[in-house]
């Protein structure tokens, strides 16, 4: 039996990440899922990530609680004195940015990588629909990739790693296009940054993911608190 090359795919729950699920497993990797809790806000998705790695039915998926990020604070996602903004998504870099967030997950994701025998690291990150964060942008990931091959024992021993971001050059209508393609199960999956059980449909997240919904042709197949109309605007 031929066994197939691993990915390492940094899994929130959210839908990039599922995205990058289905597109690494079209690609003919063996999944190794990696969620982070961290404290965040809208932990809901730690399970909604548990309910998608056992929809791709991995062999192994990693949890890895990160409490620090709540206590260093400084974003609306981990500290309670900040609110989730909810009049339209907001320019520069927004107060949902998690400081250094994409630089600790690929670190640790590299980690898990070396040990289990992983080449590739699947990451969700969007340079269109990428909400002002800075650590979602094609420098952030070049630069990244060179670090982790430097730091490491496969990248100084003749091997390499690297960080695959499928989405970097795609917006979320063509993002969600490919998804529904794939068959990957948005049912399962939460954008909300407030983490209720239905999506508030107002906070950055939801409105970039209603949008994008909505220039696909597509109805989001989550429940939303607020009234939507599928039909692209």
């Amino acid at each position: 039996m031929t066994t197939r090359e691993k990915a390492v795919v940094v899994l929130s729950g959210g839908l990039d990440s599922t995205t990058c699920m289905g597109i690494a497993k079209g690609a003919g990797f063996e999944l190794y899922p990696i969620t982070f809790d961290y404290g965040q806000l809208h932990n809901r998705e730690v399970e909604q990530a548990k309910q998608i790695a056992a929809f791709f039915e991995v062999p192994q998926h990693k949890i890895v609680n990160m409490g620090f990020l709540r206590e260093i604070g400084g974003s609306a996602l981990t500290d309670d004195t900040i609110d989730v903004p909810t009049d339209g998504v907001e320019d520069g870099v927004p107060s949902t940015y998690v400081p250094a967030r994409n630089l600790i997950f690929l670190s640790l994701a590299t980690a898990y990588a070396e040990v289990i025998g992983a080449r590739k690291i699947y990451i969700g990150v969007s340079a269109v629909d990428f909400s002002g964060y800075p650590d979602c942008r094609p420098s952030f990931i070049n630069s990244m990739t060179e670090t982790i091959n430097q730091a490491t024992r496969i990248g100084t021993e003749g091997d390499s790693l690297k960080i695959e971001a499928p989405l970097m050059h795609l917006s979320k209508k063509e993002t969600i296009e490919l998804g529904l393609k794939l068959g990957v199960p948005y049912h399962l999956t939460t954008s909300c940054y407030q983490g209720d059980e239905e999506a508030c449909g107002v906070c950055d997240s939801c409105r970039l993911r209603i949008k994008g919904f909505q220039e696909a042709g597509s109805a989001d197949p989550i429940a939303y608190a607020v009234n939507v109309d599928w039909q692209d605007r």
